[in-house]
C-alpha cells in the first residue's frame, strides 16, 4: 500500500505595510521563504482560498483541492478599500472557525489570529499538519497555537464540509 504524502500548499499574503515589521508574522514567513508577499491585490492567484473572516462559508476539508491559500495583512479600513478588487478575482472566500490566538499581542483572544496562525489553522484543517507545524516552528510561541487548539483543529480536520465545521464550532464557543 502506497503511503499518502501531504501536499504542500502555496501561501500568499497581501501586505499593505501597515504593521510593525518586527512583529509581522507574514514578513518573517517571507524571509524564511514560507510565503510570498504581494503589495498589489491583482497578484493574488486566481481561484485561491482567501481567508476572510466575513465569508459566508467556513473553510473545511472539502476545500483541500485548491493549492493556493491567501491571507490579508492589512487594517479593516484597507480591507474595505480592497474588497471590491478582491471580488473581481474569483477567489474562494472562506472563514476560519473558532480558534484561540497564542501570539504575544492577542494571546487567549478568539479569532485574533496572526497571518501565521491563520495559515497554520487552514493547513491543519486541510490535512497538512506537517506544513502547519513547519511554519509555526519559526516562532518561539508557534507550538503553543497547535497545543492550545489541538482538540478543535482535530475535529475541524475530520469534518466533511462547511456546515459540519459550523456545527463543530458551536461546541467550542
Amino acid at each position: 500500500m502506497k503511503k499518502q504524502i501531504d501536499k504542500d500548499y502555496h501561501l500568499h499574503i497581501f501586505h499593505a505595510k501597515q504593521c510593525d515589521p518586527k512583529k509581522c508574522t507574514g514578513k518573517k514567513m517571507a524571509r524564511f521563504d514560507l510565503a510570498r508577499i504581494f503589495d498589489k491585490v491583482q497578484k493574488i492567484p486566481r481561484g485561491s482560498i482567501l481567508l476572510d473572516p466575513m465569508a459566508k462559508q467556513a473553510l473545511s476539508p472539502a476545500d483541500k483541492n485548491e493549492q493556493n491559500i491567501t491571507v490579508l495583512d492589512c487594517s479593516w479600513e484597507t480591507v474595505e478599500e480592497v474588497f471590491p478588487h478582491l471580488m473581481r478575482l474569483h477567489l474562494q472566500h472562506r472563514a476560519l472557525p473558532y480558534l484561540v490566538a497564542t501570539n504575544p499581542v492577542n494571546f487567549g483572544r478568539p479569532f485574533k489570529l496572526t497571518s501565521v496562525e491563520a495559515f497554520a489553522a487552514a493547513l491543519y484543517i486541510l490535512g497538512n499538519k506537517k506544513q502547519a507545524e513547519n511554519i509555526l516552528s519559526k516562532f518561539n510561541w508557534g507550538h503553543v497555537f497547535l497545543d492550545m487548539n489541538k482538540e478543535p483543529l482535530e475535529d475541524y480536520s475530520k469534518a466533511k464540509d462547511s456546515n459540519e465545521i459550523i456545527k463543530i464550532q458551536s461546541e467550542y464557543m
